[in-house]
């Protein structure tokens, strides 16, 4: 750099000496000021690479939208959205999509490593890549909405007579006609195959790579991201801005990693988690109700269920099954304080189970709450209640061991004695008694009754026999 200052300065000494030296020497000043920048532009071209693994959920959305807003803020030349899932909730697809659509940097939609797949929710994503790609060994398709519970029927056209009647479409023939048009719509927004992408969501049909590619479902087929960088230089791809042509030779890829609150999100977000959340939360709360004054029970109790409201809000869940989930566990704990004999806490293990296997409106893979995580935490409320049932009817049936009432049929011994009153030592304690019998000092006496601080006593006769 030093012997390009060199040679500038003495090409402005030349200028000087011109006649025009005032306008050349202001023009080598600003090519002395463009060079260095130039330089260092061209030196800090790079692109990011954000992986998307596993089911697509609120935080895979959350990621991937401020990744890209970051790498366009930061300068960065292209992105290159790594592809392994099975699907995802359409609602955080789309606004994956939405970020995509939107861009003003390249996208460039990979399916890798050899064995990934973009299915389902994936598919749509490559489909809205501004450059689809996929590694050897992998597959794309099954786009089908999961949540409808499988592929339409036909509807059935015509009458007994064969005449033709007005078709009734179901809400599953909707949902299939929405994703239909929207993947169709994507498809032919990137010059894509837009037939297979309608089999993909009607058929659930699905391709290899090299399939795609003699489809035109994708543009490349690269065995690393070194071979994608090289077919894509020199592409040329349309963005809101207008068209450009990609230069990748010599570009620096940086992974972006997830940060603390893609980390949370994902955690609180994940289904098992949430439905853990909620019953700590519910649990915590009704401890604190019944004993006032813990508040460590009660603050956890409101964090949990704050955490679990804000996952619910996210998730696609059934507010039947969440209702049902609180009326379980309120049957049970009101079969622990007012015993119904089993009515009680059953109704409630039964209302429990069938709104946790209701919690989650959806079918996505990574997206459901475990039915082993169901049936433990059920086992273990069930067997919790069940054992409290059966201390309090054991306590029922045992003798009063404490108070006033336990002294009714204890044992005593007469200390003195004088017509109709005397005094009776009783546990060790020296009462004032009275009785309607005649009684002497050191006669086994039991009380009957007790009236303020005076005990009624009668003999005991199987003291005194024995």
């Amino acid at each position: 750099m030093s012997n390009v200052v060199e040679e500038w300065s003495t090409i402005l000494l030349a200028m000087c000496r011109s006649k025009s030296a005032l306008f050349l020497a202001l023009t080598g000043l600003i090519l002395l000021l463009i060079w260095p920048g130039s330089v260092n532009g061209q030196a800090e071209r790079s692109g990011v690479v954000i992986e998307i693994n596993g089911a697509i959920g609120p935080a895979t959305a959350d990621y991937v939208t401020r990744g890209l807003t970051t790498a366009q803020s930061d300068g960065k030349v292209l992105v290159i959205l790594r592809l392994d899932t099975p699907g995802g909730l359409d609602s955080s697809m789309r606004v994956i999509v939405q970020a995509i659509l939107a861009s003003q940097i390249p996208i460039i939609g990979y399916v890798a490593p050899s064995g990934a797949r973009a299915a389902s929710a994936g598919t749509y994503i490559l489909y809205a890549s501004h450059v689809a790609a996929m590694a050897p060994g992998t597959n794309i398709g099954a786009a089908t909405p999961v949540k409808i519970g499988g592929l339409p029927s036909l509807p059935d056209t015509e009458d007994d007579d064969g005449t033709e009647k007005a078709a009734k479409p179901s809400v599953a023939d909707k949902a299939v006609s929405d994703a239909m048009a929207y993947l169709r719509s994507l498809a032919q927004l990137r010059g894509r195959n837009a037939e297979w992408a309608e089999k993909a969501v009607s058929k659930a049909a699905s391709l290899s790579a090299i399939e795609a590619l003699a489809e035109n479902v994708v543009e490349i087929v690269a065995v690393n991201q070194a071979d994608l960088l090289e077919q894509l230089d020199g592409r040329s791809i349309i963005l809101p801005v207008g068209q450009i042509i990609l230069g990748t030779q010599g570009l620096t890829l940086e992974r972006l990693e997830p940060d603390w609150r893609t980390n949370f999100l994902s955690i609180i977000t994940n289904p098992n988690v949430a439905y853990i959340l909620l019953l700590i939360g519910i649990y915590g709360i009704v401890l604190e109700f019944y004993n006032p004054g813990i508040f460590a029970a009660g603050i956890t109790g409101v964090i949990c269920l704050l955490l679990a409201l804000y996952s619910f809000q996210l998730l696609p869940i059934s507010y039947a099954g969440l209702t049902l989930i609180i009326l379980g566990i309120s049957l049970m704990v009101a079969e622990a304080f007012a015993p119904s004999f089993g009515v009680l806490g059953l109704g409630g293990a039964a209302a429990f189970v069938l709104g946790s296997i209701m919690l989650l409106d959806a079918d996505t893979p990574g997206l459901e709450v475990s039915p082993v995580l169901i049936g433990s935490l059920a086992a273990v409320s069930a067997g919790l209640f069940l054992f409290i049932i059966v201390m309090l009817m054991r306590s029922r049936r045992r003798s009063v061991v404490t108070g006033r009432e336990e002294l009714i049929n204890s044992a005593g011994v007469v200390i003195d004695w004088n017509g109709r009153s005397g005094r009776v030592r009783v546990h060790g304690e020296i009462w004032n008694a009275r009785g309607d019998q005649l009684l002497s000092a050191g006669q086994a006496v039991k009380v009957s009754a007790i009236d303020g601080l005076i005990l009624s006593v009668l003999p005991n006769e199987k003291e005194q026999t024995s």
